[in-house]
C-alpha cells in the first residue's frame, strides 16, 4: 500500500471516531483543545512509524474483528528471565512454545525497573527500555516479528497507574520541577492525604500500609497506592494521558498484539471516594480503545480488574461503546481453588453460570494460576446462606492449601497475611497446590497418581470454559514451588516468587514435538511425571482446537450432576453438544441418570432413547457411550460429544 492509500486509510479510521474521541477528551479535560490537537498529531506519527507488516496485520484483523474468539487460541504467560534468561533465549525456545499448542504468549513485565524495588517488574522506570539483563527493545521487536511469522501473538503489561520513583518524571518531581510534580499527587503536608485515607482502602495493609509516602529529601507527601516506590500518576493532567498513550502506542509498534492494562480500576482519584472504578476510568479506557482502533486496530486491550464480577463486567463497556476487548476471569480462578479445598462445586457452578450468561462478545481470559497470588474474593454473601463465616472460611482455605489441614497434601504459602483481619492471600504453583510436591517428596506413587489426575482434571475444566485458556509457564510439565527465593535478599520478602521460579528445563527430557493425539512418541519406556502431564494436556488442547464446539459461539451452561463433588458443563452449537464432567473429589462419584438432553433450562431432562445415548462419543477415549454415565473416577473428567 502506497503513501496516498495509507493516508486515506488513516483518515477514514480517524474520521469515523474523532467526534466521540474529541467529546470525551474535552469532557474530562475541560475543553483543552491544545492537548487534544497534540494527542491527534502524535497518533498520526505513531501510525506512520508502524511497520508495514503490522499494518497489514491490522487490516486482516479489521476484516475479522472476532479473530481472538477462536477455539484454536491458547495462551501462555511467562517471565522472560525465568523461562529463557533473555528475549533472545525466548526466540530460541519458540519451538517448545509452539509444541505446547500455544499461539498467544504473555511476556510478563520486562521493562526497565530498579532491582529490589521493582515489584516484579511493575515499577517501571522507563517505558521504552527493556531491563538490560533481558535484552533490548530491538530484541523485543525481533522476537515479536518471528512470533508473528509463526502465527503467534504477543501480550505485554502496560503499567499505567504508576511509575517507579526512578522514572525521569519522578526524579524531576523530586528535584522540585513543578510541571513534573503535576504528573503525580504531591502535597506539602498530610492534610489532604489524611482526607483521602478516610475513604481509600489499603491494597497491602501489612507490607505497604497507607496510600501515601513522606519524602524526607524534598519535604513532600506523594500518593503511593501500592508500594512507597511506586508513585501514582495523575490522570487529571492531560499531559499524563497523552504521554502514557504514546508509551502504549510505542509498545504496539514493537509488535505487541495485546496490551494488558495493569491495575486499571485505580487510575482516577477523587477525594471522598474509594478511588476505584470511578466513571472517569471508563472514559479513559474508552478513549484508549478509540485511539487503538485508529492507529493500530489489530491490537487488543486486556483489562486487569481483580475484583468481584459485578465490578469487572463494566470494563467491557457496552456493545455500542466497547472498552476492553478482554478481561481476566479472576473470580473463577479463586472459586476453582476454593472447590479443590472444599470438594463442593456449588460455588464454582454459581460463578460460572454468571459468566456464561454474559453476551458472547465479552471475552474472558481463564487461568488456573498466574504470576500473582490467589485472593479469596468469593461470594460470601451467598455462602452465608449455608452458614459459612467469611473469616473462618478463608482460614480453612489457607490452611488446606498450605498443607496445615490434616489430610491435605497441598503445599502453598501465605502472602500478605493480616492476623488482625484473619485474612491472607495464597501462593503456589498448580502442581504443588494439587499435591504433586508432597507426593514426590514422599515417593508415594498413589499420591503421585492422585495429584497428576487432579492437575489434568483442572486443566480439562479450564479448556472447556467460555473464553481463552491461559497456561502459566511450567504448569504444562507440573513445575513445583521454588523455595530458592528465600535465599535472595531482593525476593525473600515476597512469597509470590514461590511460583515465579526458573523453568526446569532438565524436566523436558523427552521429545515434546508432535505430542498429543498421536500418543507417546516412539522410544518406549515409562513416562516420567512431566512428560505424562505434557502429553495428556497436549491431547486435550488438540481436541479443543479441532472442534468449534469449544468456540465462543457455543451456548455454555452448567447442569446438575447429582453429586456435590462433580461439576457439569454443557456446550451446545446447533444440534451438536458437549457434556463435560469434572470430579473435584479423590473418591469416585456416581452420576445419577443418563446424559442430559437439555442443560441449564431449570430442570435437566434425561432422554432414555437408546439412539440418543449411542450418539455420544467420549472424546478422550474415543469410545461410544450408551446407557448410564456410571462413575466418574476420583479427580476424573469426561468429555462426551454428540455430533
Amino acid at each position: 500500500m502506497g503513501v496516498k492509500e495509507q493516508k486515506a486509510e488513516y483518515k477514514k479510521r480517524f474520521e469515523e471516531r474523532v467526534d466521540e474521541l474529541k467529546w470525551l477528551y474535552c469532557e474530562i479535560y475541560h475543553n483543552d483543545m491544545q492537548g487534544f490537537e497534540w494527542l491527534c498529531d502524535s497518533m498520526y506519527t505513531y501510525y506512520e512509524e508502524r511497520a508495514a507488516y503490522l499494518k497489514k496485520l491490522d487490516r486482516a484483523r479489521e476484516r475479522d474483528k472476532n479473530w481472538y474468539h477462536s477455539n484454536k487460541l491458547l495462551g501462555m504467560m511467562l517471565y522472560t528471565g525465568a523461562f529463557a534468561k533473555a528475549l533472545k533465549g525466548v526466540r530460541e525456545k519458540l519451538d517448545y512454545i509452539e509444541s505446547c499448542g500455544v499461539n498467544y504468549v504473555h511476556l510478563m513485565p520486562l521493562l526497565e525497573s530498579p532491582k529490589g524495588r521493582d515489584d516484579g517488574g511493575y515499577a517501571v522506570s522507563d517505558f521504552r527500555r527493556v531491563q538490560p539483563e533481558l535484552g533490548t527493545i530491538e530484541d523485543l521487536r525481533e522476537l515479536t516479528k518471528e512470533m508473528h511469522e509463526m502465527g503467534m501473538s504477543c501480550c505485554m503489561d502496560f503499567v499505567m497507574n504508576h511509575t517507579s520513583e526512578e522514572h525521569a518524571w519522578a526524579k524531576a518531581a523530586r528535584a522540585g520541577d513543578i510541571e513534573a510534580r503535576k504528573r503525580y499527587y504531591f502535597y506539602d503536608n498530610w492534610d489532604i492525604p489524611g482526607q483521602f485515607e478516610r475513604t481509600m482502602p489499603q491494597v497491602f495493609p501489612t507490607t505497604a500500609p497507607g496510600n501515601f509516602t513522606w519524602l524526607e529529601d524534598c519535604r513532600q507527601v506523594v500518593m503511593t497506592t501500592f508500594y512507597p516506590y511506586q508513585w501514582d500518576l495523575n490522570y487529571e493532567n492531560c499531559v499524563v494521558f497523552n504521554d502514557m498513550v504514546g508509551n502504549m502506542l510505542f509498545l504496539a509498534n514493537c509488535g505487541i498484539d495485546i496490551i494488558r492494562l495493569d491495575a486499571v480500576p485505580y487510575i482516577w482519584k477523587t477525594l471522598g471516594t474509594n478511588c476505584r472504578n470511578l466513571p472517569q476510568v471508563h472514559t479513559l479506557v474508552r478513549m484508549m480503545r478509540l485511539i487503538g482502533e485508529i492507529v493500530c486496530p489489530g491490537v487488543l486491550l486486556l483489562g486487569e480488574v481483580v475484583m468481584e464480577p459485578a465490578k469487572v463486567v463494566p470494563y467491557f463497556g457496552s456493545v455500542e461503546k466497547p472498552e476492553c476487548h478482554m478481561l481476566y476471569n479472576v473470580t473463577t480462578m479463586a472459586s476453582t481453588w476454593h472447590t479443590v479445598a472444599t470438594k463442593d462445586v456449588a460455588l464454582l457452578k454459581r460463578q460460572l453460570d454468571q459468566v456464561f450468561a454474559l453476551p458472547k462478545e465479552y471475552v474472558f481470559l481463564n487461568y488456573l494460576r498466574c504470576h500473582d497470588d490467589i485472593g479469596w474474593g468469593l461470594d460470601y454473601g451467598w455462602l452465608k446462606n449455608f452458614g459459612i463465616d467469611e473469616v473462618a472460611h478463608k482460614k480453612y482455605l489457607n490452611d488446606y492449601l498450605t498443607g496445615r489441614w490434616a489430610g491435605s497434601d497441598a503445599r502453598g504459602e501465605l502472602y500478605n497475611d493480616d492476623p488482625r483481619l484473619g485474612d491472607a492471600r495464597l501462593c503456589g504453583t498448580t502442581a504443588s497446590l494439587s499435591g504433586l510436591e508432597a507426593a514426590l517428596y514422599e515417593r508415594d506413587e498413589a499420591k503421585t497418581e492422585k495429584a497428576v489426575k487432579c492437575i489434568l482434571m483442572l486443566h480439562a475444566c479450564l479448556l472447556s470454559q467460555s473464553g481463552i485458556p491461559m497456561l502459566y509457564s511450567g504448569d504444562e510439565i507440573g513445575q513445583l514451588n521454588d523455595y530458592t527465593y528465600k535465599e535472595d535478599p531482593y525476593k525473600q520478602a515476597d512469597s509470590r516468587y514461590l511460583h515465579r521460579g526458573s523453568f526446569p528445563w532438565d524436566n523436558v527430557n523427552f521429545d515434546f514435538r508432535g505430542a498429543g493425539r498421536s500418543g507417546r512418541a516412539e522410544g518406549g519406556g515409562k513416562e516420567e511425571v512431566p512428560e505424562r502431564i505434557f502429553r495428556a494436556l497436549r491431547k486435550l488442547e488438540q481436541i479443543r482446537a479441532e472442534s468449534d464446539i469449544f468456540g465462543m459461539e457455543a451456548e455454555t451452561r452448567t447442569f446438575e450432576t447429582g453429586s456435590s463433588h462433580v461439576l457439569g458443563i454443557c456446550r451446545e452449537l446447533g444440534e451438536r453438544k458437549l457434556i463435560a464432567y469434572y470430579n473435584f473429589s479423590e473418591e469416585p462419584a456416581r452420576i445419577e441418570g443418563k446424559i442430559p438432553e437439555r442443560c441449564g433450562t431449570g430442570t435437566d431432562v434425561f432422554d432414555d432413547a437408546a439412539k440418543d445415548q449411542k450418539s455420544f462419543v467420549d472424546l478422550i477415549t474415543g469410545k461410544k457411550i450408551s446407557g448410564d454415565i456410571g462413575e466418574v473416577e476420583g479427580y476424573g473428567y469426561r468429555w462426551l460429544y454428540r455430533m
